[in-house]
This record gives structure tokens, C-alpha cells and sequence, in this order.
């Protein structure tokens, strides 16, 4: 019973100190932005990079019980590939960064994801990749994963830190 009675006052003091009325619920009539939309303001397009946007040319489709992706010409002519991809990384480990996800934004918490599926290619490096906050391009062989059980629809092995261009 204390411990309910505890738990509703905690409840009624965080009510209090954050009121309701300070959370912005107003959503614009545009609605909010992709991931691919959003990551165009952070990463400039660059020749010869793939975009977010292409990524996201894939929708989800029923397939008998199933959900099953349906990715766009521009994809699939991806699929085993080389290919270079701009990304925020996202380790997956503490250390020997080569396993970690290549991101369209910005991490902002060590447990949760991002974004989106189309917005995020796992990658393999055949060394240890150096962790930065800034925006990294890899190269590497991309495949187009049609059925993940993960659910991770981009898988870039072999992959390799390439120097940015100059800006």
C-alpha cells in the first residue's frame, strides 16, 4: 500500500512539475518529416554517395499473412553492388566497431532507433571503424535484403571508411 501511495504522489509531483500544457502536440498539416527528408538538411547530396532517399523507396506490402518490403527500380539496381553511403554510425558494441549501424540522423539515444528501417544500413568494415559524431561515408557491397528476419532491409559488407570530399 505504501508503495502505491508513493507511486501517486511521484505521478502527482511530475504532473505538477511538468505541466501537460508544456508538451507541444501540434503536428503540422505537412506532417512531420521522413527520416530521408529530415537527413537531406544534415548530409548534402554528394556525387557519387547514395542518397537517403533513394533507401526510401520502399514500401511495406501485404504478401498472404505476411508484410513483406517491396523496394522501388532504383534499389534493387543497388543489390549487390559497390557502393559509397553517408551516415551518422550508430555502434551496436563498446568497442571494435566493425558491426554498426550507418544511420540518416543523428543518434539521440544509446536505446532507441532513430528512425525507420529505410534509414538505416548495417554494415560490416573489414577493420575496426573509428566512431565520430560527425557524418562518416563508407564504401562497400550493398545488398537488398528481401526477407531479414531481423527486419533490416540494407546490408553493406566489405566496407571501408572513405575520406570526405572536400567541402
Amino acid at each position: 500500500m505504501r508503495l502505491r501511495f508513493r507511486l501517486a504522489i511521484a505521478a502527482g509531483l511530475v504532473g505538477v512539475a511538468f505541466p501537460a500544457a508544456a508538451l507541444d502536440t501540434n503536428v503540422p498539416q505537412s506532417g512531420l518529416p521522413t527520416a530521408a527528408m529530415y537527413s537531406s538538411t544534415l548530409l548534402p547530396e554528394r556525387a557519387g554517395v547514395v542518397s537517403w532517399k533513394t533507401f526510401a523507396d520502399v514500401e511495406a506490402v501485404r504478401q498472404g499473412t505476411r508484410i513483406v518490403p517491396e523496394f522501388g527500380k532504383a534499389v534493387l539496381a543497388l543489390d549487390k553492388r559497390k557502393v559509397r553511403i553517408q551516415g551518422f554510425m550508430m555502434p551496436l558494441e563498446a568497442s571494435d566497431q566493425r558491426h554498426f549501424l550507418l544511420i540518416a540522423v543523428p543518434p539521440h539515444c544509446p536505446f532507441c532507433m532513430p528512425a525507420g528501417p529505410d534509414a538505416i544500413v548495417e554494415v560490416r568494415a573489414k577493420a575496426p571503424a573509428t566512431w565520430a559524431i560527425e557524418p562518416l561515408i563508407f564504401s562497400g557491397t550493398l545488398a537488398v535484403l528481401k526477407d531479414d528476419p531481423s527486419g533490416v532491409l540494407y546490408r553493406l559488407s566489405d566496407a571501408e571508411p572513405v575520406a570526405p570530399p572536400n567541402k
